[in-house]
């Protein structure tokens, strides 16, 4: 845990959030600015800063967080319309929490460039 992170502050219970899934290696929840009518955010408890952060010894918890996502989607009603996901990186990237997170966006359609 990072002590200035806000989504560790988040897994600490410091910060209040609207709870979707949560399990002993992640923790979903809904975004508070969403950018689609469903909008989820799926975090590791690791504190991870970024994706170029991970290495080899991460393989198996980001593909568990793809899996997890997945089934997010479903209890969602996602696929059948379709769904986006979202994995910034960096400043450039549009990254503005230092802590690893796939957005789950859905319920609407979604255009293309999404930047």
């Amino acid at each position: 845990m990072s002590s200035d992170c806000i989504f560790c502050k988040i897994l600490q219970g410091e910060i209040p959030s609207t709870e979707v899934y949560s399990d002993e290696t992640f923790y979903a929840f809904r975004d508070i600015n969403p950018g689609a009518p469903t909008h989820i955010l799926v975090i590791p408890r690791e504190h991870i800063p970024a994706i170029t952060d991970a290495g080899e010894e991460h393989a198996e918890l980001l593909g568990q967080m793809l899996l997890r996502a997945n089934a997010i989607a479903r209890e969602e009603g996602l696929p059948e319309n379709g769904f986006r996901y979202v994995l910034n990186c960096g400043e450039w990237g549009g990254q503005t929490v230092f802590h690893i997170h796939l957005h789950i966006l859905g319920g609407r359609p979604l255009g293309w460039p999404p930047g």
